[in-house]
C-alpha cells in the first residue's frame, strides 16, 4: 500500500517560485544576457511561471526555452524501448546564462543529460540550475543553483510533482512511500 504526504501545497509551490525568480534577478543582476530553459516536461511549466513571476517583478520579458532530453539519456534503453521525443525549442544560448530549470533534483543524471543537450546547441557563458525539489541522494557532482524546498527522502520514497497545466488537480508536490 502506498503513503502520500504533501509536502507543498499550491500556495507553497506559488512562494517558492517567487523566491527563486528573486533570487535569479539577484545573482545576475537582472536578466540581461540571461534565458531560462525548461527541462520537459515539468520543467519546462515551472521555467513559464518563473518567467511570469520575472516579469512581474522586473517588468521585462526573459527568453523561454524547452529541452526534450530523451535521447542524451544515460538510461534510455532500460527505460524504453522505443522512446518518444518531444520537440526542443531552445532560443540561441551562445555566449547566454542559460537558468535549467526541472521540478525534482534527484540522481544528476537528468541534470547532466540536460546539459549535454545544451552544449549541442551552442556554448552558454554560464549554466545554472534551478529546481522544485532537490530530494538529495546525488550520483554525478552536480548541485542546484536555487532550491524550491530541499527534502531529505529515502531512496524507496518517490517525490511526486503535480502541475494544473499537465497533471488533473491542483498543484502539489507530494512523498510516496512505496
Amino acid at each position: 500500500m502506498e503513503k502520500e504526504k504533501v509536502i507543498l501545497d499550491e500556495a507553497a509551490i506559488r512562494r517558492a517560485l517567487t523566491r527563486i525568480a528573486h533570487e535569479i534577478l539577484e545573482r545576475n543582476k537582472g536578466i540581461d544576457h540571461c534565458i531560462l530553459v525548461g527541462i520537459k516536461t515539468r520543467g519546462a511549466y515551472l521555467a513559464q511561471r518563473l518567467a511570469e513571476r520575472i516579469h512581474h517583478i522586473e517588468g521585462k520579458t526573459m527568453p523561454i526555452g524547452e529541452l526534450d532530453i530523451t535521447l542524451y539519456r544515460d538510461d534510455l534503453t532500460e527505460k524504453h524501448e522505443h522512446p518518444q521525443v518531444k520537440e526542443t525549442d531552445v532560443p540561441d544560448i551562445t555566449g547566454k546564462k542559460v537558468i535549467l530549470v526541472d521540478d525534482v533534483l534527484y540522481t544528476g543524471r537528468t541534470v547532466r543529460a540536460a546539459m549535454d543537450a545544451l552544449i549541442d546547441r551552442g556554448r552558454p557563458q554560464m549554466i545554472q540550475l534551478a529546481v522544485l525539489v532537490d530530494r538529495g541522494h546525488r550520483e554525478l557532482p552536480i548541485r542546484p543553483d536555487y532550491v524550491g524546498k530541499n527534502v531529505p527522502t529515502s531512496r524507496t520514497e518517490l517525490v511526486s510533482v503535480c502541475l494544473s497545466e499537465v497533471d488533473q488537480g491542483e498543484d502539489r508536490v507530494s512523498i510516496i512511500n512505496r
